[in-house]
């Protein structure tokens, strides 16, 4: 097992007075191992940025203890915790150029000019702003500012690299470039990285590790192909992934010998009893309602399905994206070829009980995916 490079331990932010303020953050446990690279991913509001500034020391922890490389630092000022920091609002030094601005922290802590240079060079090289370096922050762009506070940071020897929406003001295709150059550069160099972001894009192709925020509550940490195939709860399950997941309440019930989720609009989805585990079907059993939720690449059309009747038809290049009215509620289904179907056509859909995924009604919690409990 890694060393550990961060440790937060109970933390919450209030804004305004403590138990009183706005909860920001909400007790937040979490390690990072050392050479990790982690998204904090949510809506705007959920308390990934604050959680960033708390662990940069731009903002107070109201309760709980941050460790960095086992050190205790949330009563340190920033500039003794050893972590390096891109702004989202770049933050770049007016007076100075871009190479001096990415030079700063280097000639601060006394490297040698040469290795100054070299550091300077290959960064600008890596986030193709090396045609920039001798201008100032307020005759470049947006996109350039966000590239030369991302060098400024990722050219510093720390324990931390904190990288808040990095790369947002940036061209999808620039975009799509960096994040393949930024990662190889974070990992051949064994560096510990921590980005907030919003992009799901971003965080499946940048992080080993994914945390889930919503309201200021951690609500999954874990690999990004298991939070999209083994979600915790209703609200990750349904945030996670493009298309969303489709979901809709269903009453359990049995007749002779199977399975019956029924659905709103006299619909049901009937299953043998044995196309679940036993302990999946167990926990259907014991429970009058449930939420199931289906993934739009899982659900099928098919002779014998349930019917549905098509509100859209996409063809996206490479997909077809279609959404259904069914069961009181809208279907999406994803084929990966070119598929012909007019608005108002009766479509049947199926869905294998290997990719339901089952939440509790009341708390949210999952309770089954596919035929593993939760």
């Amino acid at each position: 097992m890694s060393p550990t490079a961060l440790t937060i331990s109970g933390v919450d932010k209030f804004y305004g007075p403590i138990d009183r303020g706005v909860h920001a953050v909400k007790n937040l446990t979490m390690e990072i191992g050392k050479g990790e690279i982690v998204a904090l991913l949510g809506s705007s509001g959920c308390g990934k940025t604050s959680t960033l500034r708390m662990v940069a020391g731009f903002e107070e922890v109201s309760r709980g203890a941050i460790a960095v490389a086992g050190r205790q630092v949330h009563t340190l000022p920033p500039v003794r915790r050893n972590v390096a920091m891109a702004f989202e609002g770049y933050s770049l030094y007016p007076p100075l150029t871009v190479r001096e601005n990415m030079a700063f922290a280097l000639k601060a802590a006394r490297l040698p000019r040469s290795e100054v240079d070299a550091r300077v060079a290959s960064i600008a090289k890596l986030l193709e702003i090396e045609d920039i370096l001798e201008r100032y922050p307020s005759s470049i762009s947006g996109g350039q500012q966000q590239r030369a506070s991302l060098g400024r940071a990722l050219i510093r020897e720390a324990d931390l690299h904190l990288l808040d929406e990095p790369m947002g003001q940036l061209e999808p295709q620039l975009r799509a470039v960096l994040r393949g150059r930024i990662k190889h550069f974070i990992k051949e160099r064994g560096l510990t990285a921590i980005l907030v972001t919003h992009d799901q894009t971003e965080a499946n192709a940048l992080a080993d590790r994914i945390a889930v925020m919503e309201g200021g509550v951690l609500q999954q940490f874990d690999t990004p192909d298991r939070i999209k195939e083994r979600p915790a709860n209703l609200f990750t399950g349904t945030f996670v992934g493009e298309p969303p997941m489709n979901v809709f309440e269903a009453f359990v019930g049995t007749a002779h010998d199977r399975i019956n989720l029924r659905l709103p609009d006299g619909l049901s989805l009937d299953y043998d009893r044995n196309a679940f585990s036993g302990p999946v079907r167990d926990q259907l059993l014991s429970r009058e309602r449930v939420v199931i939720g289906i993934r739009p690449y899982a659900v099928r059309r098919s002779k014998d399905g349930v019917p549905a009747t098509v509100l859209a038809n996409q063809w996206l290049g490479d997909q077809t994206h279609i959404a259904a009215d069914f069961a009181g509620g809208s279907l999406v289904l994803v084929e990966h070829d070119r598929t012909r179907l007019d608005l108002g056509a009766p479509i049947k859909v199926s869905i294998d009980p290997k990719n339901l995924h089952v939440f509790d009604q009341a708390s949210g919690k999952a309770i089954s995916h596919g035929m593993e409990l939760a």
